[in-house]
């Protein structure tokens, strides 16, 4: 096969998929749902297309998770973040090992399989999936009462971290009998600790690079955030520690920080995110042979069953016992545990392994995701109308202009909100003594667009384009976006 025939089934597969996901949505089906079946449509069972290299597809997922935990961490607001942070690594760290263990006791008494084994499943499907959370509340517009959202969204780039370490490890007790499992628990220590530090450093470099490095045209910026991404997971992960967590808290710092060309930045990693999840659930669906799955299904029914209305309730209610969130909400947090394509990318992992019966955990996995995403995914709007906690998602306005500078000017427009407590804070522009270079061109408030004047005064939460060179940018940004 030519590389122009793969690429016009590259090609082809993504429209299929976009055009699928559109009706999708007036159904009320999930799009990822729509990308592994446009994908499983297209394999061996279906229109032929021969797909098995696991460790194409591992690494494949691997590099799409790296770029959706960086564009999920751009978009965390850490003013909402903070409070649930507690909560939050509560469910990404005790929430992950109880939904492991009550996932591995039931395959081992249900499914008769060795305990390391069972354990493996456990871990595997023990993560909630950033991609599947992130984008399932986005094409529902859901928002949610309360904490609810900002904790769904920590909790789900937070906890693949744990779910990977505990894959890992159980491989390596696997492949090594006669290892303890106390072993294992300083590597979680470093892993934890390394990608925690290097995830704050990296991040605050990569801050200084994009307002230091001066590159010549807007475009290479994209470029360079893309490198940032990269070498922040790398070499975390190069140095023993855990990149997808580091990459996740470099794309926190960032993404609370004011930066160059910040919103068109925003705008591409959206953009590569979306397309990473798309790639990454039509290569996964391509990976399966619906033949493969029948004799299974019913194993495989039961443990998801078994996820959804068991492991992930206790799970959410014993990690959430301290805190005082109302029973309502913890039941919404339950209810939101949706499965994704991590646990189908850890699922290669003991097929790249050898380890007996990896193919029937592989299968079991698979079927889970699809039933995850079908039951949980297209329920949440009705689980959330049942136990009143719905409320209008906010969506971020569009923006109201761009600016491409032309010739050897050195300005730059870039857009600052007002942080509560920052100096301009309740201030009038006049008295702010800005840089004299520095232009106020437009504010944004409360969905209306204000055109500035001297005695215009700034509130918590404006958004003010300005227009000035970068050093005073700079000058700019600490006044409008920081607290004194």
């Amino acid at each position: 096969m030519t590389t122009e025939i793969y690429l016009l089934a590259a090609g082809v597969l993504l429209l299929i998929s976009l055009i699928v996901s559109r009706l999708g949505g007036r159904l009320g089906i999930p799009g990822l749902l729509l990308f592994l079946g446009v994908g499983m449509l297209a394999g061996s069972d279906g229109l032929g297309i021969q797909f098995s290299d696991y460790r194409l597809a591992q690494a494949l997922g691997t590099v799409a998770l790296c770029f959706i935990l960086f564009q999920g961490g751009l978009t965390t607001h850490w003013g909402e973040t903070r409070p649930v942070i507690r909560r939050g690594l509560s469910l990404a760290t005790l929430g992950v090992l109880i939904t492991a263990g009550v996932m591995a006791t039931f395959a081992h008494f249900a499914l008769n399989l060795p305990w390391l084994v069972a354990w493996l499943l456990g871990a595997v499907v023990s993560s909630t999936d950033a991609s599947a959370v992130f984008s399932v509340l986005k094409e529902r517009a859901l928002g949610l009462k309360g904490d609810i959202g900002p904790l769904l969204e920590f909790e789900s780039g937070g906890n693949d971290p744990m779910a990977v370490f505990l894959t890992v490890g159980l491989l390596e007790l696997i492949a090594n009998p006669g290892m303890g499992v106390l072993e294992i628990v300083p590597l979680f220590v470093k892993q934890m600790v390394i990608g925690g530090v290097l995830g704050v450093v990296l991040g605050r470099a990569a801050l200084l690079m994009l307002n230091r490095l001066q590159l010549q045209f807007e475009g290479l910026y994209s470029v360079l955030t893309l490198a940032l991404a990269l070498t922040i997971f790398s070499v975390t992960a190069v140095v023993g520690g855990s990149g997808f967590l580091a990459i996740f808290i470099a794309g926190i710092i960032l993404g609370n920080a004011d930066f160059l060309h910040k919103r068109s930045l925003l705008s591409f990693h959206d953009g590569l995110a979306w397309l990473m999840q798309v790639a990454m659930f039509l290569t996964l669906g391509l990976l399966v042979n619906p033949r493969e799955l029948l004799p299974t299904a019913g194993l495989a029914l039961a443990c998801a069953l078994v996820l959804v209305f068991v492991a992930r309730p206790v799970s959410v209610f014993i990690s959430l016992a301290a805190s005082r969130m109302p029973v309502r909400h913890k039941t919404m947090v339950a209810w939101v545990g949706l499965r994704g394509a991590v646990p189908i990318v850890l699922a290669t992992f003991p097929l790249l392994a050898g380890v007996p019966q990896a193919q029937v955990l592989f299968n079991v996995v698979f079927f889970i995701v699809l039933t995850s995403v079908l039951l949980q995914g297209t329920t949440l709007t009705l689980a959330a109308d049942l136990l009143d906690l719905r409320t209008a998602r906010t969506v971020p306005a569009a923006p109201s202009m761009t600016y491409t500078p032309t010739g050897h000017s050195k300005n730059a427009l870039v857009e600052v909100e007002v942080r509560p407590g920052s100096p301009a804070d309740g201030q009038r522009i006049v008295d702010l003594h800005l840089p004299p270079e520095a232009l106020v061109v437009l504010i944004h408030r409360a969905g209306e667009y204000l055109i500035p004047r001297g005695a215009t005064r700034l509130m918590a939460g404006d958004s003010v384009q300005v227009l000035a060179q970068a050093d005073e940018l700079r000058e700019v940004q600490r006044w409008l976006g920081h607290g004194g």
